[in-house]
């Protein structure tokens, strides 16, 4: 078998990359070991968001009462909830393999290895090994939840995130180790349920990869809907005592827990899949180093998604995958990282793109910021969502706008505009300038954009 490009994993980067290459006239092949998705949509964004969503649900109901509706009771039925999560997953996932019909896009399940440039070995789940002759490979394998040892993991009671997608019941108490996006997500969706839930973080901060202010601000929420956290400490040991869990902190102090859930990282799945024996260059975490055009340094072998040296984002791995086919057909694409958007579906939601305060004014910016809360906002009133705000941080001197932040209701959703102010490089007042229907909650963007000329009309 002869093709223009293999392509090693079906997740959001490899099935992506091959769709593409299939539509610009190339002869294509995806090898993938597990399902077709990725860990986004079995193991991760896909799964998590669903849940999520009965979660907002909860939320409405518990709120129902501000708005004249007064629900007697409910019942919160987990196991049905974590069965439509798996239907929609199903049905993504046949969605793929309908495009890939559609698109003539060859599909081998298997493990691939790279023997060597322009050849790609598949042993099949029964055993049975293929060669695969291409010109091109796309390396696209993602990554894994990271395990610590002596967080005590053993799949059950001590668990990533993997596992606790497939829980069928609530946890009394959990401890999440880790305030990272993971960890907050999960945090959100099981004290929503119910779940007594403390989060312990290393860093000084929860979220502490984005903007400060937010974070702070997030944290807050957080703790007033009965989170417990706990920052700038270390877990020193996590014991399994007949059914519950106990963590010993640095300092001395233990947590007991139903489950634990550990939130750390990722690592990466760049190990015995013959990138070494190729000469590929990695990084000291197993990284694929790659240039702005997705290209290793060995001819004919790219990369993209959670294995190289960039961001660990579904988007990222598709935009990557995209870039890097049409590198390959004659067309060098690259991709600008300083405006990928990063959202985290947390209640509220938070969003962000491009750079904060700090990161702007590191690289020699003078700033201005500008702020609206959606306190001031008349849409966020109507549905009953009033936390959070849209940060603004442009250029003093020309106007850019370099980063834009949100905290509040479809957050996730908002920050398309962000995004596209960003990477277009338009200005605050181009931003402002634009007619933004009333009553939206898109016009906290709009007033944030006046913000950064001391020209707010509603705050």
């Amino acid at each position: 078998m002869s093709y223009k490009i293999a392509v090693i994993g079906g997740g959001p980067g490899g099935y992506v990359a091959a769709i593409r290459a299939a539509q610009m006239g190339a002869k294509v092949v995806v090898v993938e070991q597990d399902a077709l998705g990725g860990t986004c949509l079995n193991r991760g964004c896909i799964p998590t968001k669903a849940l999520l969503a009965g979660a907002a649900l909860v939320k409405g109901i518990q709120n129902a009462s501000q708005f004249g509706v007064e629900v007697k009771e409910y019942r919160v039925d987990y196991p049905r909830l974590a069965s439509r999560k798996d239907k929609i997953v199903a049905q993504l996932r046949q969605g793929i393999e309908f495009l890939f019909k559609k698109n003539k896009v060859d599909y081998i399940k298997g493990r691939g290895y790279i023997k060597a440039p322009g050849k790609v070995e598949v042993t099949t789940p029964e055993g049975k090994v293929e060669t695969i002759e291409t010109e091109n490979i796309i390396v696209a394998t993602g990554s894994e939840p990271a395990i610590i040892p002596a967080l005590g993991y053993n799949g059950t009671t001590v668990v990533t995130s993997n596992e606790a997608l497939a829980w069928t019941e609530v946890p009394e108490e959990l401890l999440v180790i880790g305030g990272g996006v993971i960890g907050c997500e999960f945090a959100t969706l099981f004290s929503t349920m119910g779940s007594k839930v403390t989060i312990v973080e290393l860093m000084p901060t929860i979220l502490p990869m984005i903007d400060s202010e937010i974070a702070r601000r997030f944290s807050t929420v957080l703790k007033k809907s009965g989170v417990e956290i706990k920052t700038g400490v270390k877990i020193q040991s996590v014991e399994d005592k007949g059914g519950k869990v106990q963590a010993t902190l640095e300092n001395g102090e233990v947590i007991t827990a139903d489950k634990v859930l550990i939130s750390i990282g990722r690592s990466l799945n760049t190990k015995n899949i013959g990138l070494e024996e190729c000469g590929v260059q990695l990084g000291s975490r197993g990284e694929i180093l790659i240039d702005q055009h997705m290209r290793t340094n060995v001819p004919g072998i790219y990369a993209i998604g959670d294995v190289t040296n960039k961001m660990q984002l579904a988007h990222v791995a598709s935009a990557q995958g995209l870039a890097a086919v049409a590198t390959i057909l004659g067309e060098p694409t690259e991709v600008n990282y300083d405006a990928v958007p990063s959202c985290i579906f947390t209640m509220p939601e938070i969003a962000t793109v491009g750079l904060t305060q700090e990161q702007a004014e590191a690289r020699g910016y003078k700033v201005k910021v500008g702020k609206f809360p959606f306190q001031a906002l008349g849409k966020a009133h109507c549905i009953g969502e009033t936390e959070g705000m849209v940060k603004i941080v442009a250029d003093a001197e020309t106007d850019r706008v370099l980063g834009v932040f949100i905290m509040g209701p479809h957050a996730t959703d908002l920050i398309a505009e962000g995004g596209l102010a960003v990477a277009q490089g338009l200005t605050a007042k181009q931003i402002a300038h634009t007619i933004h229907a009333h009553p939206t909650l898109a016009e906290a963007m709009m007033e944030a954009a006046e913000a950064v000329h001391g020209r707010c009309i509603h705050a």
